[in-house]
């Protein structure tokens, strides 16, 4: 009897037991054991996916903002190595760096650095009027014309406008002064020996017709 009603508690027990999930091996129910696994699945697919732009570069673009004719900061970003971003095109540049304003034999020499900006050109200006336009690889310009003490200014463009200018006085020194005199000294000269020549030679042209004129006057007499 005792045995009888053991077997009765017991069957009554196990409908409780198998409504809810048996324990793994690990000790985690099935269903919380494979949500885990996926998991980790996607987690390990992340890690091993490609590295992003950040990751990937570590090497600095071999970029110089003050060096002409060189490869644009976008070109050389393509290629994975870490370059300074730039303002978009339809961004106004940002100032240009103006480092020397120079004499130079004959001319003032310019000399700038790129801003960190998408830029189409550069303009020269001298005492408020524009002077040259360059190309958005230059960073230099030699200027002719300067005589006298000046404000000479840099400035970015695009097609969204004029960058603010970058400018420097510009105070002749005394060699430039002497050599441009030592020019004009010069130019004058030539055209003062010029003019002598050709006074020499009309004169001497004037004095071989008066000869002449004086032997075919003799001849006529006789």
């Amino acid at each position: 009897m005792r045995n009888l009603c053991f077997l009765v508690i017991i069957s009554g027990l196990l409908p409780l037991r198998g409504s809810s999930p048996l324990p793994t091996m690990s000790g985690v129910p099935e269903d919380h054991s494979r949500l885990i696994t996926e998991d980790y699945n996607n987690l390990e697919e992340e890690t091993s996916a490609p590295a992003s732009t950040h990751g990937r570069s570590s090497q600095l673009c071999d970029y110089n903002p003050c060096r002409e004719d060189q490869i644009s900061c976008e070109e050389l970003r393509s290629t994975g190595c870490l370059c300074p971003w730039f303002t978009e095109e339809d961004e106004v540049p940002e100032a240009p760096t103006l480092k020397t304003v120079s004499w130079n034999g004959s001319e003032v020499v310019v000399r700038w650095c790129a801003p960190n900006s998408h830029v189409k050109a550069y303009v020269v200006t001298v005492g408020g009027q524009e002077k040259q336009e360059l190309g958005w690889d230059k960073r230099s310009s030699a200027v002719d014309g300067i005589r006298r003490k000046a404000e000479v200014c840099v400035v970015a463009r695009n097609d969204a406008g004029d960058s603010q200018g970058s400018c420097m006085v510009y105070q002749p020194t005394d060699s430039s002064l002497l050599l441009t005199a030592g020019l004009i000294g010069g130019g004058l000269g030539f055209l003062l020996l010029l003019l002598l020549a050709v006074l020499l030679w009309r004169s001497r042209r004037q004095k071989r017709q008066e000869a002449h004129v004086s032997m075919r006057n003799t001849d006529g007499r006789h």
